[in-house]
């Protein structure tokens, strides 16, 4: 709300109206439907608002463009309505249909997830078109000074004339190298898998004192008669430990006799003395066993398969809805192309970076509702860009496809900067302030989010440049 105020002025407390309102429908319809807000769920949502003032600033920077062009205050929001309904569809209807791949081949928190991106990407589209255009239509007609800028950011990126196309091979290099570096850390180091993607029983245990992961390993170990996996969850005085000992084995016996192994590899690292039936229950102390989960071996790799299904499904959507909607396929081969160098650097830096950083980097269902989400987000960017392109064609169908990408990612970079710039800024306080739960999670979103801006700018019209310069009559206008 703060940075659309700062930056649009008399626009940016609409924006803030239709933000409200957008949570206010949100919420409505979540209670209306019964639904349980989970962590995952409360993530959708703030990610949901995220992305809607990606509408508002659409909009208003078509109205900008009109103004500086000479048009009237009502004849530029009238048209610059119109010019941005094309790119908010595309760019929400290709984010909606990842939800609906998401809800499809998700389970538990991750369609939860989906179902709260999909009401949030509806409430989005009526608060960015109807209620924006209702507040500053009613301003305009009791004639109330209307105003989309301070002086600081009226002329924002307007004089940007950068040779992206031109600088291509260079970004190719920059992709090429961190790719490469993304798939040593993926074959080398490998992936942590969660408990979702290998099956177990995952225990949060909470201790009155700061505990070494390495020595209640060790205690567990010969507890178990086998070494499960000990991290520090959070902090240093709670661990997150998974065993796979009797994985496969259900009931309340093997639950009692596997709790009963943790209490004793465990008790000995409290300060003061704790029973087992207080090590079980946090109802009348606070330490002890204060979360668990538990996934069997053959839902596990249920899991995988269906991980596997969405991301690639996912792509599979982009790649077809964008060569249907821009009538070839070179855009829906560039759109996939920058979305696969999101996926990889996303996947990468979990791989290069679990262990040295102090949070959770597990890959589990989360973790691909993360990668799903920055697909949607990414192709949001490129959309925008691809729109002008077709825009451009329309407008100047004389001049080459070199002129009308560059004009085109030019002309959009305030948007993308804006639209980033408020989305990085609200997943930063969700990773600050979320808690340890989601914290992995929105990292990967916050990765995800700088290597879009990247691919969408520098990688998805070099692609279609790339194979479609020899034929630029064919690039449908």
């Amino acid at each position: 709300l703060i940075y659309m105020v700062v930056f649009y002025n008399r626009g940016g407390w609409v924006s803030a109206i239709a933000l409200i309102t957008n949570i206010f429908l949100l919420m409505g319809i979540l209670a209306s439907v019964g639904a349980v807000l989970t962590m995952p769920g409360i993530a959708g949502i703030v990610l949901t608002l995220a992305m809607a003032v990606d509408g508002n600033v659409i909009i208003y920077e078509r109205i900008k463009e009109e103004l500086r062009a000479g048009s009237s205050m009502v004849n530029a929001v009238a048209a610059g309505f119109s010019n941005a309904y094309s790119a908010i569809i595309d760019g929400q209807v290709t984010t909606f249909l990842l939800g609906l791949v998401l809800i499809m081949f998700g389970s538990g928190p991750v369609q939860g997830f989906a179902v709260t991106l999909c009401i949030g990407i509806a409430t989005s589209l009526f608060t960015s078109i109807f209620i924006t255009r209702l507040c500053i239509d009613w301003m305009l007609n009791h004639k109330k000074k209307m105003n989309f800028s301070f002086p600081f950011s009226e002329n924002f990126m307007r004089n940007a004339h950068v040779d992206f196309i031109g600088k291509r091979k260079t970004f190719y290099i920059i992709a090429a190298a961190a790719i490469l570096i993304c798939l040593v850390g993926i074959f080398g180091r490998g992936l942590s898998r969660g408990i979702d993607f290998t099956g177990g029983r995952t225990y949060v245990v909470r201790f009155d004192q700061p505990v070494n992961a390495v020595d209640v390993r060790a205690d567990l170990n010969t507890a178990f008669g086998e070494a499960p996996e000990v991290k520090t969850y959070g902090p240093s005085s709670q661990l997150k430990i998974t065993t796979k000992y009797k994985v496969d084995e259900e009931g309340e016996a093997v639950n009692a006799e596997i709790v009963n192994k943790l209490y004793e590899g465990t008790k000995n690292h409290f300060a003061s003395a704790i029973s087992e039936e207080e090590f079980r229950s946090t109802e009348t102390n606070p330490l002890g066993i204060i979360q668990s989960e538990q996934v069997g071996a053959t839902i596990a790799n249920d899991l995988v398969r269906n991980a596997f299904l969405a991301v690639i499904g996912g792509l599979l959507v982009m790649f077809v809805y964008i060569g249907l909607r821009f009538k070839s396929w070179r855009f829906g081969v560039g759109s996939v192309v920058a979305l696969a160098h999101d996926t990889i650097l996303v996947i990468g830096m979990f791989a290069l970076l679990h262990g040295l950083l102090p949070f959770n980097l597990d890959v589990d269902q989360s973790f691909i509702a993360a990668v799903l989400t920055v697909i949607g987000y990414s192709i949001n960017a490129t959309v925008v860009i691809f729109d002008r392109v077709r825009e451009y064609r329309k407008l100047y169908p004389k001049r080459d496809i070199k002129t009308h990408m560059n004009d085109a990612i030019n002309s959009t970079l305030a948007r993308t900067i804006n639209t980033s710039g408020t989305t990085f800024f609200t997943l930063l306080m969700m990773f600050i302030f979320g808690g340890e739960v989601i914290r992995g999670f929105i990292f990967a979103i916050l990765v995800g989010v700088v290597c879009g801006v990247f691919s969408s700018v520098c990688i998805a019209c070099a692609i279609v440049y790339e194979i479609s310069k020899k034929e630029t009559k064919e690039i449908a206008a």
